[in-house]
């Protein structure tokens, strides 16, 4: 990575800390660091490898939770019920998530994409019923395996 790349990702780092109220950390740092520097999802476990030694399992945890909370980073559930991460777009907020878009997981790289130009489709319940959240996940392969 040049110079001038990390020093654009340190001003994201800091601008999304800042515009979220959110102190600035060594653990949330390196963490939003990781996502910004990463085009797909990632996977508690790829955090803890990327970030090293540095921080313990628990600090990932709660720095991922506190990310999910303030709407910087939203959860994509995979197929064997474990949990990826991944960087939201500016129209999340706190306790909002408008990650209305289509995740696509790669079964030969096992890597987790959001496809943000592909848009779920509003889905007419029954009466009675009422969404909180739709969740669509493709399985297939991604544009750098084929």
């Amino acid at each position: 990575m040049s110079e001038k790349t990390a020093i654009q990702i340190d001003n994201q780092v800091g601008e999304l800390l800042k515009k979220n109220s959110l102190s600035v950390t060594g653990s949330r740092k390196k963490i939003l660091q990781l996502f910004l520097e990463q085009p797909g999802a990632l996977a508690h476990g790829d955090i803890e490898r990327k970030a090293g030694e540095k921080f313990d399992r628990v600090t990932v945890y709660r720095t991922l939770q506190t990310f999910v909370d303030k709407g910087i980073v939203h959860t994509i559930p995979t197929a064997d019920n474990s949990i990826r991460y991944a960087l939201c777009k500016d129209e999340c907020s706190e306790g909002h998530h408008h990650d209305h878009h289509i995740h696509f997981v790669c079964s030969n790289c096992n890597n987790t994409y959001c496809l943000d130009d592909v848009v779920t489709a509003e889905i007419k319940l029954p009466k009675g019923y009422s969404a909180e959240h739709v969740e669509v996940v493709v399985e297939g392969v991604c544009k750098n395996c084929n």
